[in-house]
């Protein structure tokens, strides 16, 4: 697939997954490397229905570099915190891999400092 052709992939899978159900079924329609779909496992069990929303969308071969945020409600134990029940909107950076019609491989940064201060768990410096 081309550069924009990938990117558009990327469009479509997050537009299946924000917001929704990340089900094994639709994590097959996308994505064929295990680590991302048990990554996506852990995350929905622990903000279910969150959502990558792009703030930018960048292609170049096969692969896609996406920026943007993660936004959900911690409902389930998420490295071993139980449930807070309080919203999290961090930082994201990841980029795919496309072949064969699938995310491959994928590489992410997270802002997990400021995950870990939305949870209460990490004190917020004071100006």
């Amino acid at each position: 697939m081309s550069a924009s052709e990938n990117k558009e992939f990327i469009r479509r899978y997050l537009d299946a997954i924000n917001g929704k159900p990340k089900t094994a079924a639709v994590s097959d329609l996308f994505i064929s490397e295990q680590p991302l779909k048990d990554h996506i496992a852990v995350a929905e069990a622990a903000f279910p229905l969150y959502r990558l929303d792009p703030e930018e969308i960048i292609a170049e071969g096969d692969l896609v570099c996406v920026q943007g945020r993660i936004r959900g409600v911690h409902k389930g134990t998420f490295m071993g915190i139980p449930p807070t029940g309080k919203e999290v909107d961090f930082s994201i950076f990841i980029t795919y891999r496309i072949a064969g019609g699938k995310i491959a491989d994928h590489w992410m940064l997270t802002d997990n400092m400021t995950c870990m201060q939305q949870l209460g768990v990490l004190p917020v410096p004071q100006a």
